[in-house]
């Protein structure tokens, strides 16, 4: 083995028992003059997707000493998202932080009892024409919504303006917490695992379709009428709270998941790059509503950016999309039997989806990739289906006639740095995307 060789195999075997430091020190020698790469100061790089357009997106880089913070627990972390508005702060991470460490009892107002919810609203003695928005506050449901605003209250954390949180090492993140990023600019969250929150109060709705459904709330991290936001190396999954291990309740799956990422309300300029997205049902939606009302304010914004994110073991919404000019490049899909849908094509939409690669298991057809929601035009070139080249429209449109989809989404994305051949992308994804992969 010659000298040259040697040294990178002594690099790359150094990456790879400690990481990043290994790869500075491999860059800048073993010296005691070597510098530390601090990622917490970080800025979005210049042509990477949409948060890079125009300002770009730099989050709380500025931030002297004083406004850097290391948290631990949830009141820490909060405490340090309040501390001095929107001056440019970082706030490292440490650990796993709970945002509802006493259980969901311990958010309950007094004489909820879940065991009295489900006696009066059973379909046998409530029925299904009648929803429970008149119910007194003293009744169970009544009750119920007590308990819902005090969940609401504990574990939502709004996120000021020029903020970045970053997870420090790999086992950084939050279970059972709602970020917030709403009617902010210039956030910028970083290598952290978050485990959906639960809502520990869901809601019976014996309206919801021809049996009732149970519905919830809080998702796990939403951008609202925000803009320049940067998702980079997170994990989102719903961890030790899987929808498979949910119970039923009059006869419908006690759902207590909402969504892992959220951008609405004009929501804009946004980049979502090497996250992982896993165990999930309604995983992202871009634009909330049809509504004319809720469109005045998308018409123009939602411009988002996917790239190099893993999607995993998704039931659909990856993304839903209305309105938003909305780029997906080189990111992997692995499905598995529950799968539904990838792309949902929605009111307005402009969706590129390009140079993407998906695996799909045997029985499951290309065909259901994209999902028809309203007729907008989308560009869908040079994808890849179990490592062949797919035409994702065709095959939508020849297995699904009664929803035809149409080429062309009227806009060429510009704001992307290095495309990699789609062949190559479910090895480059799979090693580097997620949280604790950060350098």
């Amino acid at each position: 083995m010659n000298a040259r060789i040697w040294h990178d195999h002594v690099i790359m075997k150094a990456l790879a028992v400690a990481g990043c430091t290994a790869l500075v020190l491999a860059v800048t020698g073993t010296t005691a003059q070597a510098k530390a790469h601090d990622t917490a100061r970080e800025t979005l790089a210049a042509g990477d997707g949409w948060a890079s357009f125009g300002t770009g997106t730099t989050g709380g880089a500025a931030a002297d000493a004083a406004h850097v913070h290391t948290v631990t627990d949830w009141a820490g972390f909060k405490a340090a998202l309040a501390a001095d508005g929107s001056a440019p702060k970082i706030i490292k991470v440490k650990g796993t932080i709970d945002a509802v460490s006493e259980g969901c009892g311990s958010l309950a107002a007094p004489g909820y009892d879940f065991d009295a919810y489900l006696a009066k609203y059973s379909p046998e003695a409530w029925g299904l024409d009648t929803d429970l928005s008149a119910e007194p506050d003293d009744s169970p449901e009544g009750l119920r919504r007590a308990s819902a605003a005090r969940q609401d209250q504990t574990i939502k954390a709004n996120v000021p303006a020029n903020t970045t949180i970053i997870g420090i090492g790999r086992d950084a993140g939050f279970k059972g917490a709602s970020l917030q990023i709403k009617g902010v600019d210039n956030v910028i969250v970083r290598n952290l695992t978050f485990e959906s929150p639960i809502d520990c109060f869901p809601q019976w709705d014996p309206t919801d379709g021809a049996k009732g459904n149970w519905n919830s709330e809080y998702d796990t991290a939403v951008v609202y009428g925000s803009s320049h936001v940067w998702l980079d190396h997170n994990t989102f999954t719903d961890g030790s709270h899987p929808d498979s291990a949910a119970p039923t309740y009059f006869g419908m799956l006690y759902q207590q998941h909402d969504g892992e990422l959220d951008i609405v309300r004009g929501a804009n300029h946004v980049t979502a790059s090497w996250n992982v997205f896993t165990e999930h049902d309604k995983t992202i939606l871009i634009g909330n509503s049809d509504s004319e009302s809720t469109a005045a304010g998308d018409r123009g914004k939602l411009k988002v950016t996917f790239h190099h994110n893993l999607f995993s073991n998704l039931v659909e919404r990856a993304p839903r999309v209305r309105f938003g000019q909305v780029d997906s490049y080189n990111n992997h899909f692995v499905a598995d039997s529950d799968y539904v849908y990838s792309f949902g094509i929605g009111k307005e939409s402009q969706l590129v989806a390009e140079h993407n690669a998906f695996t799909l298991p045997a029985g499951i057809s290309a065909a259901k990739v994209l999902k028809r929601w309203n007729v907008s035009p989308l560009t869908a070139a040079d994808n890849y289906v179990n490592g062949t080249p797919t035409d994702l429209i065709a095959v939508h449109n020849a297995e699904i006639p009664a929803e035809a989809l149409e080429s062309g989404a009227g806009w060429t994305p510009t704001l992307r740095t290095k495309v990699d051949p789609t062949k190559k992308v479910p090895a480059i994804v799979d090693r580097g995307a997620g949280a604790g992969r950060i350098c």
